[in-house]
């Protein structure tokens, strides 16, 4: 059993003034692995502290020396992705497979954010004027429990290239494997204050950055409600805002699909990260006229979607976070089932032989309508609804038909026509055929699913201001 009483503060590990500990739980057999002192308000001032105290140095530092930070922040957390699996695998529960590869992301997007700090122009003439590109100051770095890793990285990459200094507010759920983490910033040796960690609730230390009038930026990766309160709390103080957010993406099959490759896809996206991701694709739009192709290939794609013990590299499901995470789940199984939509697989309960921990089983919903409560609402568990169209104008429709706006699918044998349904999305990431990465494309929600942009030289601008100096 581990215990964590200590944040990252200037430059060193220091004792938590906070004093409410908080127990990890494996979620796959429901036992305590770890406990952690959680941070209070006095620490967050603290961090902020150090981290406004190191700004005006940090900030006049060159692009060259913060590409080396990078370069080295990319050489300590490669050198721990077996650790931080681990870490990811007992606390969370993510599946061996998906928890190496979001590591392995994590420690390149020091590498990705370099590349694009070289990419960015930093200063730009014309005439008599000349405008540079100056960080917006200590920005606050609030990160969700499903990805920690990579939200921190990824995050802290941005800033770090923008010469910023950071405080980060980890989720309370990832408390032993932000140690992990920690341990390699800390090998790293940035300069004391520039970036600084305090592990703590929302209501507290994420609520201080919110107010501090010392932090100029708050970065936030989670739910729209809090989303929704940082920007009314952060107005306060005029916080610079970037908010990725909740999804409820739409994966539309054309009917020119080839449906032994895009059912198998379907199903690995919409259960990405056993359907804890705000990316899945959980509602599958298929032609009407092949619906019940679509059923009988999904029954029998099933089986290649084992659910069970995260760190078997077979599984390709394993645990919800926590117990109330799996009740939530539950609930929303149980409305769609009062709500009218047929249980295709899955259902209700624990899988057979898994009644210990947080399992749920793997649900497929067909005679889905667009305004039923599953295909609004995000569930944030394995559930897929299959919603039938009868055109590509209403696929189109109905893909739109939803609060949010994060990422969306499309696939079809014709891609002119793929590319044309795609261009008529409101979504900030669409994929053709399959799920495609681009670590230098903007990453960022339309409507609901969020304000501004991560990732690449977007993801650099989120943490800086123009400047114009005229003569």
């Amino acid at each position: 059993m581990k215990t964590i009483t200590q944040h990252y503060i200037d430059g060193a590990f220091v004792e938590s003034h906070g004093r409410e500990v908080m127990v990890s739980v494996n979620p796959a057999i429901d036992t305590a692995i770890a406990y952690a002192m959680l941070g209070d308000e006095e620490d967050a001032r603290r961090a902020v502290g150090a981290a406004r105290h190191a700004f005006p140095g940090f900030a006049r530092t060159s692009r060259e020396e913060r590409a080396t930070l990078l370069r080295r922040l990319h050489e300590v957390v490669a050198a721990r992705i077996d650790d931080l699996t681990v870490a990811m695998v007992d606390e969370y529960g993510g599946t061996v497979q998906f928890s190496s590869l979001i590591v392995r992301m994590a420690a390149d997007s020091f590498l990705h954010a370099e590349k694009a700090l070289h990419q960015l122009p930093l200063v730009r003439t014309w005439g008599q004027t000349t405008v540079t590109l100056e960080p917006v100051g200590v920005a606050g770095l609030i990160t969700a429990w499903n990805s920690n890793a990579l939200f921190v990285c990824l995050k802290l990459a941005s800033a770090i290239a923008a010469g910023c200094t950071v405080v980060v507010k980890p989720s309370e759920l990832s408390a032993l494997q932000t140690h992990v983490l920690l341990k390699c910033l800390h090998e790293a040796q940035l300069p004391p204050g520039v970036c600084n960690v305090v592990t703590g609730r929302g209501d507290d230390v994420g609520a201080e950055l919110v107010r501090n009038p010392d932090v100029a930026k708050i970065s936030f990766t989670g739910s729209v409600a809090v989303g929704e309160r940082i920007m009314r709390d952060g107005a306060a103080t005029m916080k610079r805002v970037t908010l990725e957010l909740g999804g409820k993406s739409p994966n539309i099959l054309l009917d020119d699909v080839a449906l032994d490759k895009a059912i198998p896809t379907a199903l690995g996206i919409a259960f990405l990260n056993s359907g804890q991701a705000c990316a899945a694709g959980t509602r599958l739009l298929v032609p009407k006229s092949r619906l019940n192709e679509v059923k009988r290939a999904i029954v029998d794609a099933i089986s290649a979607f084992p659910v069970g013990d995260p760190a078997d590299p077979k599984t390709a499901v394993g645990p919800m976070v926590t117990q109330k995470q799996y009740e939530r789940v539950q609930s929303y199984i149980q409305k769609g089932i009062a709500e009218g939509a047929e249980v295709l697989v899955g259902g209700e309960g624990h899988p057979p032989g898994l009644e210990k921990g947080c399992f749920v089983r793997p649900t497929v919903f067909v005679n889905v309508t667009n305004d039923m409560t599953i295909a609004q609402e995000e569930i944030f568990g394995p559930v897929l609804c299959v919603i039938a169209y009868e055109t590509d104008e209403e696929a189109i429709r109905i893909a739109n038909d939803s609060r949010y706006g994060l990422h969306a699918f499309v696939s079809g044998t014709n891609l002119e026509r793929a590319r044309r349904v795609a261009s008529q999305l409101r979504a900030g990431r669409i994929a053709i055929n399959g799920m495609r990465d681009d670590p230098q494309a903007p990453w960022g929600g339309f409507k609901y699913s969020g304000v501004g942009r991560e990732f690449g030289t977007y993801g650099i601008e989120a943490f800086l201001e123009p400047r114009a100096i005229l003569e």
